[in-house]
């Protein structure tokens, strides 16, 4: 009994400085301001800022040389200013995104042909068929989108059938994005006081084809493109986009678009047109007008 106690004392001994020593031998540093970082972050772990997680986007701040491009989209500008307080940086001016839905085919504009009975999700409709209404390039509302937000700041419309985003719940993570198996949902630039104006239609058939499947979409007629004065429309495919890089947000666009199709996001309710006056007509200037010469009375001398 009492060998067999001291055999197992010296097993256990030797076994734990082999493990103590191993672990020395293979021991990965991490630098403690990683640790510090990712106590700052929201721990959404949403991957919208393009690593895996928020310690991994601990990891890329404190590897990097600066923040530029470097963005948590959930914590916004405070959290990143926390971040470069603790890696002694600066941190780069990044304009908030927000999610929008470029799709404008409600159940109104673009009746349902047929009705899917399958499993509700978009990523399995999309692969089996184009989907309930004649445009094959809509939204198929099922939802994926909705289940996909962490953040509560999308939701189905049941009377339009397509999904609405809460601006001030989203956090422009991306992950509706890539939800989205027909990729009509976009982030773009939330913009001063949260105007946006942009083309709501991913509809790629010529105009006359587009306009049988859903009374809203873009024909690709380029209306917007010519009235557009800071060249921020481009017509590819048949279909507009709104450069929101170079948007300056005069709404000239949205006036001359023949369909609807492009959307014009918290602005103040547009002046009703007041038709002009008819202008009065100048009198026609006096002519002076010269009497008939009377015969005269005095009698005429014959030569």
């Amino acid at each position: 009994m009492i060998l067999t106690a001291i055999v197992l004392g010296v097993i256990a001994i030797v076994s734990a400085l082999l493990l103590y020593f191993v672990s020395k031998k293979f021991e990965v540093y991490e630098d403690p301001r990683i640790g510090a970082v990712s106590e700052v972050l929201p721990q959404a772990n949403c991957g919208g800022c393009g690593y895996p997680g928020c310690s991994g986007f601990a990891a890329a701040c404190v590897g990097a040389s600066s923040l530029d491009g470097l963005f948590c989209p959930v914590g916004g500008a405070a959290v990143m200013g926390q971040v470069a307080d603790i890696l002694g940086m600066s941190a780069g001016a990044a304009e908030p995104m927000v999610a929008v839905v470029r799709c404008n085919g409600t159940c109104e504009a673009r009746p349902k042909v047929n009705e899917y009975q399958g499993a509700k999700s978009c990523k399995i409709a999309s692969v089996l068929y184009s989907g309930e209404t004649g445009c094959s390039f809509g939204c198929l509302g099922l939802g994926d989108c909705a289940l996909s937000c962490d953040f509560d700041a999308l939701h189905m419309n049941p009377v339009t059938g397509l999904p609405e985003i809460d601006e001030e719940k989203c956090t422009s993570c991306g992950a509706c994005v890539k939800a989205c198996p027909k990729m009509i949902i976009e982030l773009r630039k939330k913009g001063p006081k949260g105007r946006r104006v942009f083309v709501s239609c991913v509809n790629k058939d010529k105009g006359g084809v587009a306009m049988k499947a859903c009374k809203s979409a873009c024909i690709g007629c380029g209306k917007c493109q010519k009235t557009c004065p800071f060249e921020a429309i481009t017509v590819e495919n048949n279909v507009a986009y709104i450069d929101f890089n170079k948007c300056r947000l005069c709404r000239k666009c949205v006036a001359v678009c023949p369909t609807g199709a492009i959307h014009e996001t918290n602005f103040p309710p547009r002046k009703p047109e007041v038709p002009a006056e008819p202008k009065a007509e100048a009198p026609a200037p006096q002519v002076p007008v010269t009497p008939p010469a009377q015969p005269s009375d005095a009698p005429v001398a014959n030569a």
